[in-house]
């Protein structure tokens, strides 16, 4: 808890994560260096090369796998436009939309949508399903996927898989092994600025996937790729890297260099250990999450605790409060206090 800015009464690193006192100082110190012109395209470069091996072992693939960029939706609409025309794809009903817009955006080729019950994920596949798409953990409810279940179903009728683990690294143990595709944006649980994201892809999806947004830091040696017009991009993952948003990596590195010394195990049990105590004083039943949700349709509770200088978020007339590393039991006490009123 120390690494991080005080964080007592914030409950919403499932909408952005703090920073690391790390993460403050190589943010400011970078900001000193571009105001005298010491920055540079090739001290930035490093940086990212750090930050996609330190996110490499955090989901445990190697770094050869990830691809770097800023957003997941554009990392996800690289998966849909490879998909082929008329082809069907399943998503839980209610998941975020940076994982379903890119797939209904591709109607105009008879790219099909399917939105089914999370819990029936695994039953509604079938063998003219192309792809599954869904995030490890649900933005709007905190509720973990039975992924393994998922990549099993998958498997038996010749579906790809896309895992969203935006609101999962950081947090929860998890591995990119099993998928074909993960997106990943780190500014979340992973705690880094907003700005930079991963992609991670397997052998057999560095096959399939086309690259239609390669620019020149897709390429093979990307100093060697700044013109036209022949194109060279590089033979593992990183032809599908996009030219990184330069001031957000000197902090992403520093808040991944914390994330990755961290023991996830030890991170989940801290998190829904003390979501667990809250309902237990709230009364209502445990759900070994780290996002507790429970109704807030008229958007009162959440209100109360703003007024109380707690911040938390709300989604799908849900309240939400996210445990993180910052939080104890201090936190418990005083959201026990404003909701039992």
């Amino acid at each position: 808890m120390d690494s991080f800015v005080d964080g007592h009464g914030y409950l919403a690193a499932c909408t952005a994560g703090l920073p690391t006192r790390g993460t403050l100082a190589a943010q400011r110190a970078d900001l000193d260096a571009w105001g005298t012109g010491a920055s540079s395209p090739v001290g930035y470069g490093a940086l990212v090369e750090e930050g996609r091996g330190l996110f490499a072992q955090v989901v445990g693939v190697p770094a050869e796998r990830v691809a770097t960029g800023s957003q997941t939706s554009v990392m996800t609409a690289v998966v849909a436009a490879s998909l082929p025309d008329g082809a069907e794809v399943v998503v839980p009903e209610g998941d975020f939309s940076s994982i379903v817009f890119p797939f209904l955006a591709q109607a105009h080729r008879g790219v099909r949508v399917r939105s089914v019950p999370l819990d029936a994920l695994t039953s509604s596949l079938a063998p003219d399903t192309a792809l599954v798409a869904w995030s490890a953990v649900q933005s709007a409810t905190g509720v973990v996927a039975d992924s393994t279940a998922v990549v099993d179903a998958a498997h038996a009728v010749g579906a790809r898989t896309l895992c969203d683990l935006t609101q999962a690294a950081g947090v929860l143990p998890v591995s990119a092994e099993p998928f074909d595709v993960t997106v990943t944006h780190a500014y979340k649980w992973l705690c880094a600025p907003r700005g930079v994201a991963f992609m991670t892809l397997s052998e057999a999806a560095l096959g399939w996937l086309r690259p239609v947004q390669a620019g020149w830091y897709a390429g093979a040696d990307v100093w060697s790729s700044c013109y036209g017009p022949a194109m060279r991009l590089a033979d593992d993952a990183r032809r599908f890297d996009v030219s990184p948003a330069w001031q957000a990596w000197p902090g992403a590195v520093a808040a991944l260099r914390h994330i990755a010394s961290l023991d996830p195990a030890s991170a989940w049990r801290h998190a829904t250990g003390l979501a667990d105590r809250l309902a237990d004083r709230l009364g209502v039943a445990r759900q070994s999450q780290a996002v507790m949700t429970v109704p807030d349709p008229s958007g009162a509770q959440l209100a109360a605790l703003t007024a109380a200088g707690i911040t938390a978020s709300g989604r799908a007339g849900r309240l939400r409060l996210a445990f993180h590393h910052w939080n104890d039991e201090s936190d418990v006490d005083a959201v026990a206090a404003v909701l039992a009123r």
